[in-house]
């Protein structure tokens, strides 16, 4: 049972967490995973599962104020992949988890900062979308992403965000993803019982903040600059602060 100060905490990890995924349309996973794993507040395998609930929620209260048809045309190619992606992910969050802990740490820093870069990098945008083997491609790495740590936007977002799309379109596109990415986690989890008793009280706790953050935020939206800008600065500070706590550990246990 975690500590009323480690409750708090997450908490407030959530709520940042909440504020930054509204504004960037991603990164909700990222950041919450990056803090908590910073201020040691509790497991990673329990923050990974309450951040794919979490994240889930996020992303049912975005479509909740939204009404309008789900965009399953532009990404019915990232759904089918994802969904084989995440698979493989989970196996690999599973045996690094039980035989290399600081290396999952080590992992996750690099995912972070790989984002940043990628997000620094999807200034130019395409005129035509891209072909339908490309969003396969990179939802398949999103499927890895969030498999692995229960977030999957690093790879699709670079890739959306180059696309000839306006911003609100390619934020609906990416909650869509994000939807069916962490439904099949949460289910391929619990269907190995992987599911703990810690997990499930941090889902309660933080839940109702998480779709009370989003539903506040729902109105506001920013332009695809400040959206890279925004995540690209916070994903590059957290990533890196994971890369350097991770290698002092390594080489100083």
């Amino acid at each position: 049972m975690p500590s009323i100060e480690a409750l708090f905490l997450f908490i407030a990890c959530v709520a940042l967490a909440s504020v930054i995924q509204n504004l960037t349309a991603f990164a909700f996973g990222l950041v919450l995973l990056g803090l908590v794993e910073l201020m040691g507040i509790v497991p990673i395998a329990d923050a990974t599962n309450a951040s794919m609930v979490l994240a889930l929620a996020n992303s049912l209260a975005f479509f909740w104020g939204d009404r309008q048809p789900l965009p399953w045309k532009d990404v019915k190619h990232v759904l089918w992949a994802s969904v084989v992606g995440v698979a493989m992910g989970l196996g690999m969050q599973v045996w690094l988890s039980a035989n290399a802990s600081q290396w999952l740490r080590l992992l996750l820093g690099l995912a972070v900062i790989f984002s940043a870069a990628n997000l620094l990098l999807a200034h130019r945008v395409r005129t035509s979308p891209s072909p339908p083997a490309s969003f396969a491609l990179f939802g398949g790495l999103s499927g890895i992403f969030g498999g692995l740590f229960a977030t999957s936007g690093p790879p699709i977002v670079y890739h959306m965000l180059r696309q000839p799309f306006d911003p609100l379109h390619i934020r609906r596109c990416l909650m869509l993803v994000f939807v069916v990415n962490n439904a099949s986690r949460l289910l391929m989890v619990a269907g190995t019982g992987k599911f703990s008793h810690q997990s499930l009280i941090l889902c309660c706790i933080s839940v109702p903040v998480a779709f009370a953050v989003t539903r506040i935020c729902s109105g506001y939206s920013v332009s695809r600059r400040r959206m890279i800008a925004i995540a690209g600065a916070l994903l590059g500070a957290t990533g890196l602060a994971l890369v350097v706590s991770a290698t002092r550990v390594a080489f100083h246990p």
